[in-house]
């Protein structure tokens, strides 16, 4: 009997570089806008807001990249653990691990002969690639990966961390507070609705979500900053 080869794209497979991306760039976005507003508040000039920004992106990139890389390997050395201990399960007791994925088969609506076929199967071809997915739910496209959540975490923060840098140099000092205001506000819309494309759900809720976020965390930011007046230190 032969079968027709039908490959299908889930967004489930772009859930780890998506996830450490749209939060890197939202972070990017968000904090170094919220740390120029707060200081444009408290009457900081546009040369002291640029280097603000410059030492906000360097410090939040490496610290995106630290913390995705020991949060995310933290979760590898969960499943290499458990791996393990499942490969010690099935060495010691086969036939209770044979037993153990038959239930979880029965549990998912085969008839205990179809699940106890199916069980067995999955056990020759490769016992723990088995009870690694069904059991315990490590699975190739959702496994951790660190450096890849590091390096995209850090890339996503120094480009989100571009939007307001960027309006800084391009705007003139009288008006540096409200350009960065607006493009920051517009990076949001469109990382919203990028985040929103790819992971295949509404570009609007999407764009709404991030963007109301930012602006309650600028606004923020700026009632805060205006307590402090260092316009002239």
């Amino acid at each position: 009997m032969s079968y027709s080869h039908h490959i299908e794209n889930h967004y489930i497979h772009r859930a780890g570089w998506l996830r450490a991306s749209v939060l890197g760039a939202n972070d990017g976005i968000i904090s170094v806008t919220s740390l120029v507003m707060g200081m444009a508040a408290s009457g900081a000039n546009t040369h002291t807001l640029l280097i603000a920004c410059i030492a906000g992106l360097i410090s939040g990139a490496t610290s995106m990249a630290a913390g995705e890389y020991v949060s995310v390997q933290s979760q590898k050395d969960i499943e290499h653990a458990d791996l393990k201990f499942e490969a010690r399960e099935l060495e010691k007791n086969p036939h209770l691990e044979l037993d153990e994925l038959t239930m979880i088969y029965i549990h998912r609506g085969l008839t205990p002969e179809l699940a106890r076929e199916v069980a067995i199967q999955l056990t020759e071809k490769d016992a723990l690639q088995a009870h690694a997915r069904d059991e315990i739910g490590i699975v190739d496209h959702t496994a951790a990966r660190p450096i890849q959540a590091a390096l995209s975490s850090a890339l996503a923060f120094s480009l989100g961390a571009l939007c307001p840098m960027l309006a800084i140099l391009c705007s003139s000092p009288a008006h540096t507070e409200r350009v960065v205001l607006v493009a920051s506000v517009v990076s949001l819309v469109i990382l919203g609705a990028l985040s929103s494309y790819f992971a295949g759900t509404s570009l609007w809720k999407g764009s709404l979500r991030i963007t109301i976020w930012g602006i309650l965390a600028m606004a923020f930011s700026s009632w805060i900053g205006s307590f402090f007046n260092v316009a002239g230190v």
